[in-house]
């Protein structure tokens, strides 16, 4: 087994309940902002967190099939937690709802569980936590993704970008065509694709051009583990 406690990346969007309820179980969490799910188990395992109200919200506008589409294909093993009493009235029908499991489940691919509360959400993501770290399973910002398609490979490539996302990232490589030109582009060119203005431009070719600080990684990894200890105590 890996030495220390195990670790869950979580989105910044997750309520405070859950990411306290995981901590006090002894799990350590980082909070950042995901590109898929809400809670990064390992580099293949990602869990997505509906409460039931928003659930049947997204059966009901078409936004669940989308999403669980794109977290099916992106992730090795993917997991939906539907959290909340199952008592409450519902305003979809036991067919439709029954439709949506099967499809979750046999035609996407997806893990699907239930559970009550909050505190019940975080029991779930520890057990899996641990059960990840015992089969040592790595972790890192970065979900491990599929096998992908090259364009989409160069995608992801632009997409680590710091504030690029999918719809950006089409963009910068509609315009430069490839990767490299994407990566070489000065600042005045970057500024004519979508979006992207001065303040982001200037930041793109910062990243970019700057030379790799070995020491200052090293830093940060120090004063991040730091953190971590005095978080134990």
């Amino acid at each position: 087994m890996q030495e220390g406690k195990p670790k869950v990346f979580v989105d910044s969007r997750e309520p405070a309940e859950v990411c306290d309820a995981i901590e006090a179980a002894g799990v350590d969490i980082e909070i950042c902002q995901l590109e898929i799910g809400d809670y990064q188990i390992s580099d293949r395992l990602v869990v997505e967190r509906k409460t039931r109200g928003d659930f049947e919200s997204s059966i009901i506008d078409g936004r669940l099939f989308k999403q669980i589409s794109q977290l099916s294909s992106s992730v090795e093993r993917a997991v939906l937690v539907v959290e909340g009493s199952p008592d409450c009235e519902s305003r979809i029908s036991r067919a439709a709802l029954l439709g949506a499991y099967c499809s979750i489940i046999s035609d996407f691919g997806c893990s699907l569980f239930f559970t009550r509360s909050p505190s019940s959400t975080a029991e779930l993501i520890c057990a899996l936590a641990l059960h990840e770290r015992s089969k040592k399973q790595p972790l890192s910002v970065f979900a491990k993704r599929k096998a992908l398609s090259q364009a989409a490979q160069q995608r992801a490539i632009v997409e680590a970008l710091p504030n690029v996302g999918p719809k950006l990232a089409r963009a910068l490589l509609r315009y430069f065509q490839t990767v490299e030109n994407v990566m070489s582009a000065p600042e005045s060119e970057l500024r004519q694709v979508g979006k992207i203005g001065q303040k982001k431009a200037r930041q793109l070719r910062q990243i970019l051009a700057s030379r790799y600080k070995e020491e200052e990684d090293a830093e940060y990894e120090g004063s991040h583990e730091a953190r971590k200890n005095r978080a134990d105590f």
